[in-house]
């Protein structure tokens, strides 16, 4: 080397590839992808300990099948004779007498038959009205100021307190307000726990990972069986299954982490990247320091854009709402279709769940086997759910269920045709199990980031106005209501037609961002 050129000043070693260039800028799936892992240790912890906010909801939701059931009875005088049909209606006052006695269940307790067995239906609708009620209201605040993780404790806390208050309703009214106040603070739990949990997956991931939350819903209902198999009175059963959602508020909540996509659209993406470097450094791997986290729009810019621009793009990200999503065609019939859909399936799944008290074996084994029978169903959804797309799966697993639904209703009689129809039932279950858990990661993938609770929250809505006209099927009683619940299914079907397929495409955060990326979604209604 000639020292003499004048090359002392060159470096020995050429420059680093980015040196002298602006920050990176990146997406939340694209920073997953590229540097933190899309599933790696740190997602499945968190996702394992929020997912199991589900559980809390099974008990809270599925509680009804045993507090509020009929419970048998039998003769201790004269006159029981009286009751043909096998009823108590007939039956002179003092003849008999609830087996378990009066605080087995509500039914037993408050005398919900005969002329008053319409209360029986009337509170468990009113629980899933406030479950409405709630979803539409916790979505929104899961968006804004409480954020996802906020949102959800909250709602634990609601549900502790309520839940064990209405052990301690001393009337039929006011234990009807309690549900209604449960079911208000349990419309928000599936929702935050679901959003929370699959947020900080990749998109490659996320598919499996959010049909996978269901598990923890179904296994909620097979131990609440077993619960209400150990407490026979209805006073403590809900008691028992009140105290732990505050287990969760001590033991799980303070290890689960805020989404860092609601961070990123609160105008905090310090605090996101912040998290996005956790999750790299839980799964083994690191983050470039020249990277920063941005909106879908902005990751369009050049890295050296003007930085009001980057502050006024996050501004009009963090007033996203409905209206906005019904201004944009392509959004409002998205949400048309998600609200429809979810409200078919909720008919045919809790009418089905529910129903169980009609097939005149063990309630407890046929909780216990309606929920065992759902977990086949989400394994399988979830080995198709990238195979096949979407919406091929979310077609054919409703037109599945809505077969059998209409071959139960074709069916009669005692004996053999009671174990079809008991069959019809499961197999129903089993099609609309995989429904329901697929339609939570599609409606995520239909909404940007800065609405995606609030369309959830109407989806969840729609889905709890179905579960509030479902108990008034239900206790019609004999065909009809597997012929609702088969028209159901197939008219769902129909609609799923309409939907665009999202299988490996972004998970946008922008409703701008969503707009301009319109073309890679295809055509909306095919």
């Amino acid at each position: 080397m000639d020292l003499a050129d004048g090359n002392l000043r060159s470096p020995l070693l050429p420059p680093p590839k980015n040196s002298g260039a602006g920050p990176q800028k990146l997406c939340i799936d694209d920073m997953l992808q590229k540097y933190c892992g899309e599933f790696g240790r740190w997602q499945l912890r968190h996702f394992v300990l929020t997912s199991l906010a589900w559980a809390l909801e099974a008990f809270h939701t599925m509680v009804m099948i045993f507090a509020d059931r009929e419970p048998g009875w039998r003769c201790v005088g004269g006159g029981c004779s009286a009751g043909s049909g096998g009823g108590v209606c007939g039956l002179e006052p003092g003849s008999w007498e609830w087996v378990g006695g009066l605080g087995s269940t509500t039914v037993a307790e408050w005398g919900l038959v005969c002329g008053d067995k319409y209360k029986v239906g009337l509170v468990q609708s009113l629980f899933f009205g406030g479950c409405m009620i709630g979803a539409g209201i916790f979505g929104h605040l899961s968006d804004s100021f409480l954020g996802r993780k906020g949102s959800l404790t909250v709602v634990c806390i609601l549900n502790a307190v309520f839940g064990i208050l209405t052990a301690l309703a001393p009337d039929y009214w006011t234990y009807a307000l309690l549900r209604l106040l449960t079911g208000f603070s349990t419309g928000g739990v599936g929702l935050c726990a679901f959003v929370l949990a699959t947020e900080p997956v990749g998109p490659s991931k996320r598919g499996v990972a959010g049909m996978s939350t269901f598990y923890f819903f179904s296994t909620g209902i097979a131990l609440l069986s077993a619960i209400a198999y150990l407490f026979k009175s209805w006073r403590s059963l809900y008691i028992a299954t009140s105290i732990p959602s505050l287990l969760f508020l001590f033991v799980i909540v303070p290890f689960v982490s805020e989404s860092p996509r609601w961070f990123l659209i609160r105008g905090k993406p310090n605090k996101a990247l912040k998290i996005m470097r956790e999750i790299a450094k839980y799964n083994g791997r690191s983050l470039p320091d020249n990277v920063m986290l941005a909106l879908d729009e902005e990751t369009k810019e050049p890295a050296n854009g003007e930085q009001k621009k980057g502050e006024n793009e996050a501004k009009q990200a963090i007033s996203g709402s409905l209206i906005d999503v019904v201004r944009s065609r392509l959004m409002r019939v998205r949400l048309f279709l998600s609200v429809a859909i979810n409200f078919l399936c909720s008919v045919v799944y809790y009418g089905l769940s529910l129903n169980v008290v009609n097939l005149g074996t063990n309630l407890y084994l046929n909780v216990f086997l309606n929920a065992v029978a759902e977990m086949p169903a989400f394994l399988l959804t979830a080995i198709l759910l990238d195979r096949f797309g979407r919406k091929p799966l979310a077609i054919g697993t409703l037109w599945f269920s809505g077969f059998f639904c209409v071959l139960g209703c074709l069916v009669g009689g005692d004996g053999a045709w009671k174990v079809v129809r008991m069959a019809c039932g499961i197999l129903g279950i089993f099609g609309m199990a995989g429904t329901y858990n697929l339609l939570f990661i599609y409606t995520v993938e239909l909404f940007p980031t800065v609405v995606r609770n609030a369309a959830l929250g109407c989806a969840s809505q729609a889905a709890q106005m179905g579960a509030i006209f479902t108990p008034f099927v239900v206790v019609l009683g004999g065909r009809l209501p597997f012929a609702v619940f088969g028209v159901c299914g197939v008219v769902g079907g129909l609609l799923a037609f309409c939907l665009p397929e999202t299988l490996n495409k972004p998970l946008y955060d922008t409703m701008g961002g969503m707009e301009g990326g319109e073309n890679a979604f295809g055509p909306l209604l095919v």
